[in-house]
């Protein structure tokens, strides 16, 4: 049986020769909120219970989960996580620390955590407003690896 692979097909990348590193990351998403979801949030109002502690909790379970939802991305034994959610005056801030030591970086998995993050807030929101706008997904740091420390 002969076996043939196509470069510039859909392929993982090859981290086998990279050396093992510590790798972090930092995301973050904003939701704007109208007044009304910001009024029962600050009072601890919302009927399905402390709806950023939830978010927080989902944006850790995706980060773990983030090879399996983005194809081609590696699975990482993830060291790290933290994710943050902050009321602010127009919305909630959302931001996620991520780190592994290994071949490749980990800012799939924080932009995954506060994606996951942001949804999980609207989610929990909906019944009160459907003005909910999800924004600013972006990363903010990486650090480690060949390339060193990026940050915006």
């Amino acid at each position: 049986m002969s076996t043939h692979f196509e470069e510039g097909k859909a392929v993982m990348v090859d981290v086998s020769a990279k050396a093992d590193t510590v790798r972090e990351a930092i995301a973050e998403a904003f939701v704007e909120l109208p007044e009304e979801a910001i009024r029962q949030l600050a009072e601890k109002d919302v009927k399905k219970g402390d709806a950023i502690a939830v978010a927080e909790l989902a944006g850790i379970m995706a980060a773990k989960k983030t090879s399996e939802l983005i194809p081609l991305c590696h699975p990482l034994p993830l060291s790290k996580v933290q994710v943050k959610g902050e009321l602010e005056p127009t919305g909630v801030r959302f931001q996620s620390l991520c780190k592994t030591t290994g071949k490749t970086g980990v800012e799939m998995e924080a932009m995954t955590a506060v994606s996951v993050a942001a949804l999980t807030l609207y989610d929990m929101l909906k019944s009160v407003t459907k003005g909910i706008t999800i924004k600013e997904i972006k990363l903010l740091k990486k650090e480690g690896g060949k390339s060193g420390l990026w940050q915006r």
